[in-house]
């Protein structure tokens, strides 16, 4: 093989590991807190609406 691969593969190593960083930092920024709780109460909002809808019908 070239050795240019080992290269190239090196360059995408690093670059995927640091979009890894940079997902993971900005996924804990205390910025997206609120959003977060919100997306993580979804399931249990969906659960009371389709109960009532359900409810509702005769």
């Amino acid at each position: 093989m070239n050795p240019a691969w080992g290269v190239v593969a090196g360059v995408f190593i690093v670059c995927m590991m640091l979009t890894f960083i940079g997902i993971w930092i900005w996924a804990w920024l205390p910025y997206h807190k609120r959003s977060f709780d919100d997306l993580a109460r979804l399931p249990m909002e969906d659960e009371d609406a389709a109960a009532i809808a359900t409810e509702d019908k005769p």
